[in-house]
């Protein structure tokens, strides 16, 4: 990575920790009308929690989050409004712009409950919030298999009637969009010049807005790249030492559900493929995430890559909590 100043003058390695939000930890797709209820204002105060915990670690924490149920909510209004008479002939926004859109949201919203803490603790460091570009394949075969989940979890109603491509996920059917794998990150010096001055970098929200390059310039493009994915390509990028993503369990488990149920501390790379590929961790669910950290831990081999749930992230880097990956 970079080299900054020490405390005593001298130059030293900038530890870096990319935390990964997910979603689901801001909004529920289970229950999109509590969007802002208790469930998600405790999760959040945990997130919180856990980045001012990496900062007094010794951390410059970048910080990355998804955006599933929120993009599919504005997806969701804009389609409801095309069906009023008044508002048929108005033109559709792309499902780039309400990335774009949800990274400002959520990044604001994060951003301003960060900064409050931050003062009232009285440290130094303060917040950026990026929107963030991120570079894709236009020939990527995910445009032709819908499989990232977006929007709230469906009724059987909705699954009959609406003409969206829909999958069966671990919390029930929801709406599926393309998700093609992030290529190149275009506001990758600017991330790295906020880091070198120590901020806490909000960006990448929703894997980033995809684009393509069409000719000589960029086109966005109808997708939601993977979260996950963009914090693995972030953390490789930025040569992190810690890639943290949180999820709603805290830790992987395998048989989960089942009464063989069991919860793994570590995982190799080699055991997490082949888990990906027999369908024990599905691609609704930990698949995803599993990929991203194989792709950082075989990049960055000394990188901690680790999953924990919010709230647990210095008990994870202690191997008290959560499954690293090894």
């Amino acid at each position: 990575m970079s080299m900054g100043e020490g405390e005593d003058g001298t130059a030293g390695h900038l530890r870096v920790a990319v935390y990964a939000i997910g979603g689901n930890a801001l909004s529920d797709p289970r229950k999109p009308s509590e969007g802002a209820g208790e469930g998600q204002a405790l999760a959040l105060a945990k997130v919180l929690s856990d980045i001012v915990d990496l900062l007094e670690a010794g951390y410059i924490v970048v910080v990355t989050h998804g955006n599933g149920p929120q993009v599919g909510d504005l997806l969701l209004l804009e389609e409801r409004a095309a069906a009023a008479e008044d508002m048929a002939t108005r033109p559709r926004i792309g499902l780039d712009s309400w990335v774009a859109a949800t990274q400002g949201m959520i990044g604001h919203e994060l951003a301003l409950n960060l900064d409050s803490v931050l003062q009232r603790k009285g440290r130094p460091e303060r917040t950026a919030v990026i929107l963030t570009r991120v570079e894709v394949e236009a020939d990527d075969p995910a445009f032709d298999l819908p499989s990232k989940p977006v929007g709230p979890v469906l009724s059987a109603d909705a699954v009959m009637k609406e003409e969206w491509d829909i999958a069966a996920t671990g919390i029930g059917p929801r709406r599926v969009v393309a998700s093609p794998l992030p290529k190149s990150i275009l506001d990758l010096a600017v991330i790295r010049t906020l880091v070198g001055q120590g901020a806490v970098v909000f960006c990448g929200g929703g894997g980033g807005i995809p684009v393509i390059r069409m000719d000589d310039h960029w086109v966005g493009v109808s997708a939601v790249i993977d979260k996950d994915r963009f914090s693995a390509l972030l953390a490789t990028e930025l040569s992190a030492d810690v890639l943290l993503i949180s999820t709603a369990i805290d830790s992987l488990r395998t048989g989960f559900g089942t009464s063989s149920e069991k919860s793994l501390t570590e995982i190799s790379c080699a055991d997490a493929l082949a888990g990906i590929e027999s369908g024990e961790f599905p691609p609704g669910s930990m698949g995803p995430k599993l990929s991203a950290m194989v792709i950082a831990k075989q990049t960055i081999t000394d990188c901690e890559v680790l999953m924990c749930a919010p709230g647990e992230a210095l008990k994870a880097l202690r191997g008290e909590s959560g499954t690293r990956m090894i």
